[in-house]
């Protein structure tokens, strides 16, 4: 099986979305696309997970160190190498099971593989939680995603929290902050019941 291509091309998000052309930036190689540590914050003041945790897109490590300093343990991979955790590690080619939770920001264009996967690896009962944005819910293959595993909850950011390119969030702030809604996604494997939405920040 050949590993899949993460880098990003010209204005993905809004061909993933199958929105118009909204800039004439190039999207940053790899998709990495930092997300602001208070964003993990939030979650781990509405959820408890397991002490073991796998960050599987950890890029420079911006969610892993939040978990570290809340006490868990946690695996950091990425496929890239940026010099924290354990790069070239394509995660969605790993199949041995993992007896913790996964928690990430995954590629948004692979962000539906990523799900897949998670749920195949983690055991009866574990979570995922994934940082994605509010149109994540759109899409008719995403709608078979969430009628086959319905997130237990949504915990949808009542104010804009940062995904900043190379982890710039000062340079991303003096630009006026993000223009994008983002929410954090949270499965338990095995939950079957309808789908709960909470407002956080």
């Amino acid at each position: 099986m050949i590993s899949k291509d993460w880098t990003g091309n010209s204005n993905s998000i809004y061909k993933t979305l199958g929105a118009s052309n909204h800039t004439d930036k190039e999207r940053e190689n790899d998709d990495f696309y930092a997300t602001e540590p208070k964003a993990m914050d939030l979650l781990l003041e509405q959820e408890n997970f397991n002490d073991d945790i796998w960050e599987c897109a950890c890029g420079n490590g911006c969610l892993s160190e939040q978990l570290i300093k809340a006490g868990y343990k946690v695996k950091s991979t990425d496929l890239i190498d940026r010099g924290y955790g354990t790069g070239n590690v394509d995660f969605l080619l790993q199949n041995e099971k993992w007896n913790g939770d996964i928690i990430t920001n995954p590629p948004y264009k692979f962000a539906s593989d990523f799900i897949y996967k998670a749920l195949e690896l983690v055991e009866q009962g574990n979570k995922i939680a994934m940082f994605l944005k509010i149109q994540f819910l759109e899409g008719k293959a995403r709608k078979k995603l969430f009628e086959k595993y319905p997130p237990k909850v949504i915990y949808v950011s009542s104010s804009r929290l940062l995904c900043a390119k190379n982890a710039e969030f000062q340079k991303m702030k003096d630009g006026g902050g993000s223009a994008v809604a983002y929410a954090w996604y949270v499965w338990e494997k095995g939950y079957s019941g309808n789908t709960i939405i909470k407002w956080i920040n």
